[in-house]
């Protein structure tokens, strides 16, 4: 990283906006004395002044309560979550970014993060590993950074988001493959299940990973009420399922404050929809996504994707309409809705009448 990117120029819009990221009074505090910091003593004592008794976003908490109780829900999640800088930098890019050019400037990738507890050095630290790594790509104007997604990791974004935002799809049946030589990282991305040296079982689905060597289709002639049990000796499907039922426990209250009414501030819709893509990616991503007849009868995985889908479409339009008017780009702010926004929104709705 170039010591010149450690302090990227900010406008004070910029200053601004990245305040209303922090979810509680003492975050605010903690953002402010960041930016005081960046300033003459007077300036600070004179920001201080003028903006301490006029805090928006504390006054819709003290005029409603519902916004406190959102608050703590969402302080509840991020408590209840492992938020990992790199995994949730690939989850704001995946969800806010690659839908609305690619290319997110780094002080709102910063702003973004220290919404959800991850501090600056943590950003840049990780932004720096993901370059490596090849996930993504920088650019300089001037003093300031732009990071977007590089070419080589578009088809495993595109797949990602497949899972997440369209539609289900059902397993076709089986696969098996003879695959020599299979490394265990392709075994887990793939959700190949072991059936003995060198031979796998995974579901049959459209876009699976390739895979060398043979490969033949199986179906269950006999017997299909011991399959359940079989698919448990190969997938350890207990974890799938304590995932999903851990995702439904950390944002049903969520979920059911919104329903009751409950307010949600703009800035938290956007820290709530990403800390439920992040958690629900997590599980969707290792499920091997058997077919129906080969997961237990209490299978939770359908109750966890409607809830998603539910609670995605309910606090998007408080999310995209800050995302719009916050969220910078090269060219000015990312916009609120692209036609990939729209249709991610119009297939999630599909998966209600699943």
């Amino acid at each position: 990283m170039h010591p010149e990117e450690q302090h990227e120029q900010r406008t004070p819009q910029a200053k601004n906006r990245s305040r209303c990221l922090f979810n509680g009074p003492e975050r605010r505090a903690l953002c402010n004395l960041t930016f005081m910091d960046e300033m003459p003593t007077d300036a600070a004592r004179i920001w201080a002044e003028a903006e301490t008794p006029h805090n928006a976003e504390a006054d819709i908490e003290r005029r409603n309560p519902s916004a406190m109780r959102i608050t703590g829900t969402l302080s509840d999640i991020q408590a209840g979550l492992a938020v990992r800088a790199p995994a949730m930098i690939v989850t704001i890019y995946g969800d806010i970014v690659v839908p609305r050019g690619g290319v997110l400037w780094m002080g709102t990738l910063v702003e973004i993060c220290a919404g959800l507890g991850i501090s600056e050095t943590l950003v840049r630290t990780a932004v720096s590993r993901l370059v490596a790594a090849g996930q993504l790509v920088g650019e300089r104007d001037g003093r300031r950074s732009y990071y977007g997604l590089a070419s080589g990791a578009r088809t495993e974004f595109a797949a990602a988001a497949r899972l997440l935002y369209g539609p289900p799809s059902s397993a076709r049946g089986f696969l098996i493959h003879h695959a020599p030589g299979v490394d265990d990282e392709t075994v887990r991305r793939a959700g190949l299940g072991r059936m003995g040296p060198d031979l796998y079982m995974r579901s049959d689905h459209p876009g699976n990973l390739p895979l060398p060597g043979l490969t033949f289709r199986a179906e269950v002639a006999e017997e299909a009420a011991l399959l359940p049990a079989y698919a448990a000796t190969l997938w350890n499907l207990q974890s799938f399922a304590d995932g999903y039922r851990a995702v439904i426990d950390l944002f049903s209250p969520l979920a059911a404050a919104l329903h009751e009414g409950a307010a949600l501030l703009p800035a938290d819709a956007v820290s709530a929809r990403l800390l439920l893509v992040q958690a629900y990616r997590a599980v969707l991503l290792r499920d091997p996504r058997l077919p129906s007849d080969a997961l237990p009868a209490d299978w939770p995985g359908i109750a966890a994707r409607r809830l998603f889908s539910e609670l995605y479409r309910k606090i998007s339009p408080l999310a995209d309409d800050y995302i719009g008017t916050h969220f910078e780009a090269r060219d000015g702010y990312l916009p609120a809705r692209t036609d990939e926004v729209v249709a991610r929104l119009q297939s999630l709705a599909s998966d209600a009448d699943v």
